[in-house]
This record gives structure tokens, C-alpha cells and sequence, in this order.
């Protein structure tokens, strides 16, 4: 079978030439997600479902052709679904019409699935057990899981039994540590296994689910905060776990206005370090108050502490009349047109996921309404339309061409902005402009030409990899954040632990790993103080025992990996280059990866490109630096003990290898000096 031969097999044969052009076959199918599908023009949503649906139902031994992925050691999030009562629909319903509702179900769970980004690992009768994180890691893997769950609930229990109700669906969810990668089985029954605690967990929490609800371990609830709503179930007794296991219902979308809101509530470490960067930004705001709209730009890279200096800037200006819109991007909707828009409509418009379409759009009206906008009846059709709401209200205009309903929907959101800024300043946030869809990217280009005489301060955050905006007009204020220096990460420590003193080698561990990225520290100081290797002495912590390796805590792994998949062909260099320690030189990383001269000077030049690693010389004697110690800890700790076992003792014969080129006791002191202080600490 062929691609044109599966696409006919799903009646969607107009694709073949597309998927062709593209060099799309059966061996990248496994790997399409949604935004793939969008952008080589498979526009239509139910096309993309069927296709989605139809790739998560490939058989195992087809899948198992395309190159195999390592096996590695990773945090996954796993998720289990069981359709309720099919023991009951077997009985009930011929086998012939049993097939279809089963193969209907399995099409649907598997669509959601792969619509949010996971990865269907195996059907087990009426189960499905997938995971999120593999075989790329995602910084918000735990959070598309979570997600996926409540999609895959809903979308279930909308489906007709066949024998005269519903179905229903039962979730569990589990997040932690496991090695994926091997493949089990031979033909057909080929699948890629997982091992591990997590597993185990998920399927046993899928089973204590009600019918069509969600039930997540407190692995899960802590990566993803306020992200969503909860019921908390207290201890389960859960068979084969001798303790008490947390969990968590889930009952829907939280309701936080950012991200870093919904991830950090109200346990925000104060600001240490940017008052500099905030007085610059307060001097923008007074510019603004005055007529004299402005726009800062804040860009840096993760966890540097972007939309913590915003919270800062709000928290300083809550005594003030102001009025705050805030838009947030998502990488998951790089392709929605105007989702920053949606969402905080959605938000201001107090949307609840109960809410019936007339029940909406009275809330809607009410909004517009309130605000005194005096929109026109096309205009509020309109943003019914962008916001999902059916009306049966006419339009008292003909009908308009896209360009033109794109042309009046801008018109409406600048005019709301203008009545905004009529009755006092407004406080406009962006976060994570890095991941604008191009319509909301062109609205902002209007916005941001157009405020330049009214009370509108614009701050909007981004990352490094896009190219900063908007700097060609005169009232945009471009400001970088850089890494703490040492001084201001103690004080930042000191703040974390209420001003309980840690013990030295304690302190130097998390100040050399976390290299002044406020994210890092605040989250390996606190996985410290939860480790249990402290006792608290009434004035300082002192050591509980010996003083063991820390681990990454699990709050930053999933992005911490998300860097190093995203140069999945050459992470293994980063990998081999991370057990000769946080500084590699090239001659040795030469000598142990088995890869041709040519091969690996491109592998290199994509690492240093991403700038997961520094360069200082040139090949064959240059020397290469992680950019991040926790960035190596992660590629290093992806890789089996047995694996790094052998590279160890491949590095230990070469670096002892050059020794014999050179006077022993010059170039012993050299080694020891060069390798030693940077050993990986899990050794394993």
C-alpha cells in the first residue's frame, strides 16, 4: 500500500498529489500533527480529523518501519482511555454493527489525540494508552494531555451506543519518569514499549474515573497549576501501589488570564534584579498616560523572567484607573487566525464551557453593550462568527468577501481600542508574540502604528528566535533581559527560602547549574527544600545526610528536552558531548561518536546555530560549552545507564589515550583540570 492507495481507502484522493508534492509517504504519516496538515492547504477541520483518525489507526509493523527511535529515560505523560460498559454493548449488539461503533470510537479517541499533539501507543480492546512528550518533548506536554482528556470525554460522549444512548468514556492521566523506545513483538503485533511506574498509574486512575470525566495524579496537577479547574479527591488506595496516591478530577478550563498567572498563582518569588528594566517601563507608561501611546518590547530567552517583570509592572500600577487587555499566544494555534483575539473575548465576555450559543451571545451583547461601543448589528454578527456563536440575526449588508470581513473585523477592534482609550489609559499585554498567527501579527502592525497618540502602553514579550518587531517607529522601546548576576541569585535564593540560610555546598550547586536564569533557580531551590535532604535548625538548613546529586526538577524537564528534540538527528552528539562533561573539546567528541568527519562538523553547526552550545576555535581544536548546565544534566540523563556506562569508559580510554602523546604529569594536570570538576554528577 501506497499513499495514494491510503488516501483512497479514506476518500480523500484530491490529496494525493499534495501529499506527494510534499514528500509526505507512509513513513511520515506517524509523525503529522495538525498544524502540518493546515499548512500543505488540508483546510477543511473534518478532513483533518478523518486524516488524524486514520494516521493514529496505522497498523504497528508499518509504523515500525520508519527509523527507530533510541531508547532513552524520559518524563512522559501517559494517558489511558476505556470506553464504559462495552462489556454490556457486546451483548446487546450484533457483531457487524458492535465494528463499526468500535471503529468509530477508536477513530474519534485517536483523532483528539493526535490533534493535541500525542502519540497513540496501542489500542487494548476498548482502550487506548498514548502519551505526550515522545518522540519530541514538549515544554507543555503535561498540559495538551490534560486537554486531550477533557476533548476526548466530550467527543465521546456525543456518539450514539447503537443500541438507542451514548457512550462514555473514562481518562486517567499520569506524568513521570519511564524508558520509551523499545520495540516489542514482531509484524503486526510490533509496538513500542514503555516501562516504568507511570504506565501503571494512569491505567489505575482511568479506572477510579467516573464515566466521561478525567482523573489526573498529582504528578500532572503540579505541572499544569490553574490551568484548569479541579476537584480534588484526596488519597486513593490504588491496587499495587502500597502508598496512598493523590489525584485530581478534572472539570474544565481554568479561567487565568495568562499562562504564568494559571502556572504560578499567587506563589510569585518577588522581583529581584530588574529595577532598571521596570523604572524604563514606568517611564513608557507616564509617556502613554499623557497621549503619547508606546509599545515595549521585553525579549529574552525562557525563564529569564519576561512575564514577571509585566506581573511587576501591573502590580505597580493596580492603585491607578487603568484599563488591561491582555492577549496571550500559544504555540498550538501558530495557524488560528485572531486567537489571541478569541480567547480574550471569550474571557471578558465571561464564557463558561456550559454556556448554551444564546446564552453566549447575550453575554457577548451585554459586553459590547456595557462598554457603550455602539457597534453596528454586522459588526457584532461578525464577531459572533469569529467567536463560534450561530445567530439567526440578517445581515442588513451583502454578502462580504473574506478581504472584507477581515477588513471590518480589524475596523471593529480598533474602534473598540479607540473607546478603550476614550474613557482613561489602557494597559495593552502581549505574551509570547514568538507565537502570533499571521492575522493577529497584521492587526498588531495597525494597532501598533495607530496608538501613537493615544494613552496605550503596549508591552509585549517574546523569545529570542523572532526577529524583534516594530522597531522602525520611534515610540517602541526595544528591552533585552539578561541573566542575574551571582549577588542578585542569592538574594533570589534567600527569598525562596523565606531567609533560612542553606548550607554552602547546597547553595554553590544551585547557583553553578541554574547560571542566572530566575526560572531555574526558583524551581531547584524549591525541589530542594521538597527533597527532604534538609532539616531546618531554628536558624539555618542544615544537611539531613549525605549530600546527594540533584535531579532536574520535574517543572522544567519537559522543556529543558523540548530544546534538545527539536535537533532530533544530531541529539546524539549532544548527548556524547554531555558526558565528557559541560565543556567538550572536538578532537575527544571525534574520537567516541561514530559518525564521518563531515557529518559531524554539520552536527555541531546545528547545535551551536540553535545555541544549545558555545564555540570557542576552530575545528579540530575547537572547544564547545553547553549553553545551559541544566540543558547537559537533561541530555545526559535522557541516556540509559548502560548506555552512559559505555561512553564513560570510551571517554576514559581516549582522554588517557592522549596522555601517552604528551608529558604525563603536564597533561595529567591538564585532564583534571579540563574534565574533572565538569563530570556529570548522575553517573548512573
Amino acid at each position: 500500500m501506497d499513499i495514494g492507495e491510503w488516501l483512497r481507502s479514506l476518500g480523500l484522493q484530491s490529496y494525493e498529489q499534495t501529499f506527494r508534492d510534499n514528500g509526505i509517504d507512509l513513513e511520515i504519516l506517524p509523525h503529522l500533527t495538525v498544524e502540518d496538515l493546515k499548512e500543505i492547504g488540508v483546510l477543511a477541520v473534518g478532513h483533518r480529523r478523518k486524516l488524524l483518525g486514520a494516521i493514529g489507526l496505522l497498523p504497528a509493523d508499518l509504523a515500525a518501519a520508519r527509523p527507530p527511535a533510541s531508547v532513552e529515560r524520559r518524563q512522559l505523560t501517559l494517558m489511558f482511555v476505556d470506553l464504559v460498559g462495552s462489556t454490556d454493548l457486546s451483548r446487546r449488539l450484533d457483531p457487524e454493527e458492535l465494528r463499526e461503533v468500535m471503529r468509530a470510537y477508536s477513530n474519534t479517541v485517536a483523532g483528539e489525540i493526535a490533534r493535541l499533539e500525542g502519540h497513540v501507543a496501542k489500542f487494548l480492546g476498548d482502550g487506548v494508552q498514548a502519551y505526550f512528550g515522545w518522540p519530541r518533548a514538549s515544554e507543555d506536554a503535561a498540559e495538551q494531555a490534560v486537554r486531550a482528556g477533557l476533548a476526548v470525554a466530550t467527543a465521546v460522549s456525543g456518539m450514539s451506543s447503537g443500541a438507542g444512548g451514548l457512550l462514555a468514556a473514562r481518562v486517567g492521566i499520569a506524568t513521570g519518569l519511564v524508558v520509551v523506545g523499545d520495540l516489542l513483538g514482531e509484524g503486526a503485533a510490533k509496538e513500542e514499549a514503555i516501562t516504568g511506574e507511570t504506565p501503571n498509574l494512569a491505567a489505575r486512575l482511568q479506572q477510579v474515573a467516573e464515566p466521561g470525566t478525567v482523573v489526573i495524579a498529582d504528578s500532572t496537577r503540579r505541572l499544569v497549576g490553574d490551568l484548569f479547574e479541579f476537584v480534588e479527591l484526596g488519597s486513593l488506595r490504588l491496587k499495587g501501589f502500597a502508598e496512598p496516591v493523590q489525584a485530581w478530577s478534572v472539570t474544565g478550563e481554568g479561567r487565568a488570564e495568562s499562562r504564568f498567572e494559571a502556572l504560578h498563582g499567587a506563589h510569585v518569588t518577588p522581583l529581584v534584579g530588574r529595577s532598571e528594566e521596570l523604572d524604563l517601563t514606568l517611564s513608557r507608561w507616564q509617556l502613554a498616560k499623557g497621549g503619547a501611546g508606546q509599545v515595549v518590547l521585553i525579549f529574552g530567552e525562557p525563564g529569564i523572567g519576561k512575564s514577571r517583570l509585566v506581573l511587576a509592572l501591573r502590580e505597580r500600577l493596580q492603585a491607578e484607573q487603568i484599563t488591561l487587555v491582555s492577549y496571550a499566544c500559544s504555540p498550538h494555534h501558530l495557524n488560528s487566525p485572531l486567537f489571541p483575539f478569541i480567547s480574550q473575548l471569550e474571557r471578558e465576555a465571561r464564557f463558561a464551557p456550559e454556556d448554551t450559543a444564546e446564552t453566549r451571545l447575550k453575554r457577548l451583547e451585554l459586553l459590547l453593550g456595557e462598554n457603550g461601543e455602539g457597534l453596528s448589528s454586522d459588526a457584532i454578527q461578525l464577531l459572533a462568527d469569529l467567536l463560534g456563536i450561530p445567530t439567526e440575526r440578517p445581515s442588513t449588508q451583502p454578502e462580504m468577501s473574506p478581504q472584507q470581513r477581515k477588513a471590518l473585523l480589524f475596523r471593529t477592534f480598533l474602534a473598540r481600542l479607540n473607546r478603550l482609550a476614550a474613557r482613561g489609559p489602557v494597559l495593552m499585554v502581549l505574551e509570547d508574540a514568538h507565537w502570533l498567527d499571521p492575522t493577529s501579527r497584521e492587526l498588531f502592525d495597525q494597532i501598533v502604528d495607530r496608538l501613537q497618540n493615544l494613552p496605550v502602553l503596549v508591552v509585549a514579550t517574546f523569545r529570542p528566535e523572532l526577529p524583534p518587531p516594530w522597531t522602525g517607529f520611534p515610540h517602541v522601546t526595544l528591552l533585552m533581559l539578561n541573566r542575574l548576576p551571582q549577588a542578585q541569585v542569592v538574594v533570589l535564593v534567600d527569598r525562596i527560602t523565606e531567609g533560612k540560610a542553606l548550607p554552602a555546598e547546597v547553595l554553590d550547586q544551585i547557583l553553578a547549574r541554574t547560571e542566572g536564569v530566575p526560572l531555574f533557580t526558583e524551581e531547584l531551590t524549591k525541589a530542594v527544600l521538597e527533597a527532604g535532604i534538609l532539616r531546618y535548625t531554628g536558624a539555618r538548613y542544615v544537611l539531613a545526610g549525605a549530600f546527594p546529586s540533584l535531579a532536574i526538577p520535574a517543572t522544567l524537564h519537559d522543556s529543558l528536552m523540548s530544546r534538545l528534540d527539536r535537533l532530533a538527528p544530531v541529539k546524539e552528539v549532544a548527548q556524547i558531548g554531555a558526558c565528557i562533561g559541560r565543556e567538550f573539546d572536538h578532537e575527544l567528541l571525534a574520537a567516541v561518536v561514530s559518525m564521518p568527519a563531515g557529518e559531524l562538523a554539520a552536527a555541531l553547526d546545528r547545535l551551536v546555530a540553535a545555541e544549545l552550545v558555545f564555540r570557542r576555535g576552530l575545528a579540530p581544536a575547537a572547544t564547545y560549552v553547553f549553553k545551559h548546565a541544566l540543558v547537559r544534566d537533561a541530555a545526559y540523563e535522557s541516556l540509559l545507564k548502560r548506555r552512559r556506562q559505555e561512553l564513560h569508559a570510551r571517554i576514559a580510554k581516549r582522554s588517557f589515550r592522549n596522555l601517552s602523546k604528551h608529558s604525563r604529569s603536564s597533561s595529567l594536570v591538564t585532564l583534571a583540570r579540563r574534565d574533572w570538576p565538569r563530570r556529570p554528577f548522575h553517573t548512573g
